[in-house]
């Protein structure tokens, strides 16, 4: 059996392995069998979901193989994956479940699982639980079998936690906000929260129909969003992805402003607090040079991790420190959640921009990226590229080229069948070249 698990979950096409109902009902009787260990009879799963058709049936899915190993399940609906870890863990369940794809396009989805304490799952626990798929488990006896269960007021306990986030005493009256919900599990939850804290809110991606989640909208398509904060005169806008737990902000202008722009003052706010721990932020290989050098300057470190959120709240379990995230706008803020949310984080910007007293155009250029370009190179089933001689050879003749000025990181999509080449240097020119050589390498070695 091939490896399930990739960065984020269980990933893919659905309906092509291990997207399946078939693989679906097996990973939740396995994971069924792993957290109801104890023979008690009384366990529990919460579930949600994001907006894509495939949803219903992987929720179907695993509500069978779950409930065939004793476990009671209940199901949120579309609901934002922190909502999830969220509700995993004030509801007491032995475990949380989120079917979603993330930013990804409709035709893919995926299952992310939370543990008991609203945290993602440790590669140990996900290998012993590869283990169980493989072999199957029993089901429970017939008297055992678990119940299911729609639990509806999932969002509404979400915003209010949310809310709560937001200082007590601060409303949004008087600032116009776009959002764009990317046709994905916030399209509800987000603009309501904003309009009942007070902001004018122009919404977008708000109309999901299954098929249209991410589509040219949300994080990874934040042009239009941008669009419309102009066209509008907005103060902000605010553009998450499918499943909500990222986040990437547009200011006044229409300049997009990444997760590094918003770490960086974050971390210098809650520095001057004295809120921040350990005088650290966390952030993956991929965050700009420029935040670290941010950071550097006033006495921070930047503590930089494998690519994906939960290795980022890993580390930062780990090393006691309370602000992390990702370039690509996962921001974790352990204090109010167990993961990437990008709501939240949003309405943090939001406080600092009432606060303040200055344009979001200030607040998003915290500091002048190093140039960065990141080219990506698709490859087939059984293929490994980065394994070839020339790929190998024209890696490390980029490495040399850069070496003083830059650096240079190549990896493998934990998510998708990518090699993903991403170069930083002060010489924009040198890194395009070293970029473009490792790139041609490995569109030769798959050709």
């Amino acid at each position: 059996m091939t490896k399930l698990f990739g960065t984020d979950g269980v990933r893919g096409t659905a309906n092509i392995h291990p997207m399946t109902p078939e693989m679906a009902l097996r990973i939740g009787a396995a994971v069924g069998r792993y957290f109801r260990h104890d023979g008690h009879a009384v366990h529990r799963v919460v579930i949600g979901k994001d907006t894509r058709l495939s949803g219903y049936m992987f929720e179907n899915a695993l509500t069978a193989g779950l409930t065939s190993t004793g476990m009671n399940v209940l199901l949120l609906g579309p609901v934002p994956t922190p909502a999830v870890g969220l509700l995993t863990r004030s509801m007491r369940a032995d475990l949380g479940v989120m079917i979603s794809a993330s930013h990804n396009p409709a035709h893919d989805n995926g299952i992310k699982f939370f543990g008991p304490d609203g945290f993602k799952l440790s590669d140990k626990v996900e290998a012993e639980l590869e283990a169980l798929i493989a072999s199957g488990v029993d089901a429970a006896p017939s008297n055992e079998i678990g119940r299911a269960k729609r639990i509806d007021d999932g969002r509404y306990r979400y915003m209010e936690r949310v809310k709560s986030t937001f200082p007590r005493q601060m409303r949004l009256d008087g600032l116009k906000v776009v959002v764009d919900c990317a046709n994905g599990a916030a399209h509800r939850v987000a603009p309501e929260t904003l309009w009942e804290l007070g902001a004018e809110v122009i919404p977008m991606g708000v109309a999901p129909n299954g098929h249209n989640i991410n589509q040219s909208c949300g994080s990874t398509h934040p042009h239009a969003a941008a669009e419309m904060v102009v066209a509008h005169g907005a103060h902000v806008g605010i553009c998450l992805d499918g499943d909500a737990d990222r986040v990437i902000l547009i200011d006044e202008k229409g300049n997009v402003g990444d997760g590094d722009q918003f770490m960086a003052l974050m971390a210098a706010r809650w520095a001057e607090e004295g809120r921040l721990r350990n005088a650290a932020l966390v952030a993956t290989v991929m965050s700009n040079l420029g935040l670290e050098h941010f950071l550097n300057d006033r006495k921070l470190r930047l503590e930089r991790t494998g690519v994906g959120d939960r290795y980022v709240v890993e580390r930062m379990r780990q090393g006691g420190f309370n602000l992390g995230g990702e370039q690509s706008g996962h921001i974790v803020m352990t204090d109010h959640a167990t993961t990437g949310d990008g709501l939240m984080a949003g309405l943090q910007f939001l406080a600092e921009l009432v606060r303040s007293e200055r344009p979001a155009s200030d607040l998003l250029h915290q500091f002048d990226p190093v140039p960065q370009l990141l080219k990506n190179v698709r490859f087939g089933a059984g293929q490994t590229p980065l394994d070839a001689a020339p790929v190998k050879a024209a890696i490390a003749q980029a490495e040399a080229d850069l070496t003083g000025g830059g650096r240079l990181l190549i990896r493998t999509s934990g998510t998708e069948p990518l090699v993903r080449v991403m170069a930083e240097h002060l010489d924009a020119g040198l890194m395009e070249r070293a970029v473009d050589s490792v790139v041609a390498a490995v569109e030769e070695a798959v050709a």
